[in-house]
C-alpha cells in the first residue's frame, strides 16, 4: 500500500517551523509582538495578550499605539526616528505598561524595523516586566542614601561623644575625679545608641519580600508596652483596622513613634492611634511640630531634642518606604503633632 501523502513540501516544512517559532515564543516569559507598516497588530504571544489582560484575537488588526498613552506613543515615534536616522540600531523605551484594567507596572520596550532593501515592513518588539529590577534599583538607591547619611554621621556626630570621651579620660587620670568617669561613661552610651540606630536604620531600609494582613491595635499595644516602659505617658488606640504589612517591623514603626512622643512632649505625654481611610496615625497631645521642622523631621540625623540622635523618625520613614506607604507630618486635634502614615493596603475584619 503506498502513502497517498506524498513527501513533505516546503509549504508543509514551513508551516510546522511557523508552528515551532510560535510556540517557542509563546513560551516566553517575555510580551513578543509583530506590527504590518501602519502600526497594526499583526501578531502577539500569549504572554502579550496576559500582561495586557485581554485575549489575542481583541489584540489583532488594532494600532498598537492604542494599547498605550499619548505620552509612550510620542516617545516610541521620536525613538524609532532616530532609528531610521542611523542614530540607534534597537529603539529601548522603559515606562508604566498599561493594562485593560487601568493598572500599571514598570516594563522594558526593545523594538525595531523589520525592512526588505528599502521597503518598510513593519516592526517588531519585546515587552518584559522589570518590576523586580525595579525594586532592586529602589533598594540600591535607599542604601547608598543610606551610605552617605552614615558617613555624615560618623564623621560628625561620633566625633563629639568621641572628644568628651577623649577628654574625660585624659582628665580622669590627671585628676583622679570619678566625675570625669562619669561624663566618659554618658559619651559611652551616647555613641552606642548612635550605632544601634544606625544598625536599624540599615535594617528597616530593606526592601520587604512578605507582608499579611495584621491587627493595627493588638501591634500598638504591644509596642507601647515596649516603647515606654516606666514613663507617665498614656495611649488611646481608637484604631479597629487591620493592615497588610510586615508585623515585626510595623512594631518597631510604632514604638519609635511613641518614644519619639516621649521624647519631644514629655513623660505625661497622651497620644492617640487611629484609623486613616488609606492608613492611620500618631498624635499626641504635645506642644507640636513648628512648621520649619515638618520638613527635615524624616531627615537622618536631624532632631530637635538636645540628646536625641535623630534617627528615630527617619527609621519610620524607611520602614514606611520599605512597604511602599508615605509619611507626613501634621497637627493633631489638640494641637501636639501627629505622624499620618498612608498608602496602608488595608484587609476585611475576619
Amino acid at each position: 500500500m503506498t502513502d497517498a501523502q506524498g513527501p513533505p513540501t516546503d509549504g508543509d516544512r514551513r508551516d510546522r517551523e511557523l508552528r515551532l517559532y510560535e510556540t517557542v515564543l509563546d513560551d516566553l516569559d517575555d510580551a513578543v509582538y509583530a506590527l504590518d507598516p501602519d502600526g497594526d497588530i499583526v501578531y502577539v504571544n500569549q504572554r502579550y495578550a496576559e500582561m495586557k489582560g485581554v485575549d489575542i484575537e481583541t489584540l489583532i488588526g488594532t494600532h498598537i499605539y492604542d494599547w498605550v498613552t499619548d505620552d509612550v506613543a510620542d516617545r516610541a515615534r521620536t525613538v524609532l526616528e532616530e532609528i531610521a536616522a542611523g542614530e540607534r540600531d534597537v529603539g529601548v523605551v522603559e515606562y508604566d505598561f498599561l493594562t485593560v484594567d487601568g493598572d500599571r507596572f514598570p516594563a522594558e520596550l526593545r523594538f525595531n524595523r523589520v525592512t526588505s532593501g528599502e521597503a518598510e515592513l513593519g516592526r517588531v518588539g519585546v515587552i518584559r516586566d522589570v518590576s523586580e529590577r525595579k525594586r532592586r534599583e529602589d533598594a540600591l538607591r535607599r542604601k547608598n542614601e543610606q551610605l552617605e547619611s552614615f558617613t555624615s554621621v560618623v564623621s560628625h556626630d561620633l566625633r563629639n561623644p568621641l572628644n568628651v570621651l577623649s577628654g574625660s579620660l585624659e582628665l580622669a587620670r590627671e585628676t583622679g575625679d570619678e566625675e570625669h568617669l562619669e561624663r566618659a561613661e554618658r559619651a559611652v552610651e551616647d555613641m552606642t545608641t548612635l550605632v544601634d540606630d544606625l544598625l536599624m536604620l540599615a535594617r528597616e531600609g530593606a526592601v520587604i519580600d512578605e507582608t499579611e494582613p495584621v491587627d493595627l491595635a493588638s501591634i500598638a499595644d504591644s509596642a507601647w508596652e515596649t516603647a515606654t516602659a516606666g514613663s507617665n505617658a498614656s495611649v488611646s488606640i481608637e484604631a479597629t483596622s487591620r493592615v497588610v504589612a510586615d508585623s515585626d517591623r510595623l512594631s518597631q514603626l510604632l514604638e519609635n513613634l511613641f518614644r519619639n512622643a516621649v521624647d519631644h512632649a514629655g513623660d505625661d505625654v497622651a497620644v492617640t492611634v487611629a484609623d486613616l481611610d488609606d492608613g492611620f496615625r500618631v498624635a499626641d497631645d504635645g506642644p507640636g511640630m513648628p512648621a520649619d521642622v515638618r520638613g527635615r523631621a524624616l531627615e537622618s540625623g536631624y532632631s530637635t531634642a538636645a540628646d536625641g540622635t535623630g534617627f528615630g523618625l527617619a527609621i519610620v520613614a524607611e520602614i514606611a518606604d520599605a512597604h511602599g506607604w508615605t509619611v507626613s507630618v501634621d497637627d493633631a486635634a489638640d494641637g501636639g503633632a501627629a505622624i499620618a502614615i498612608r498608602g496602608v493596603e488595608l484587609a476585611p475584619r475576619e
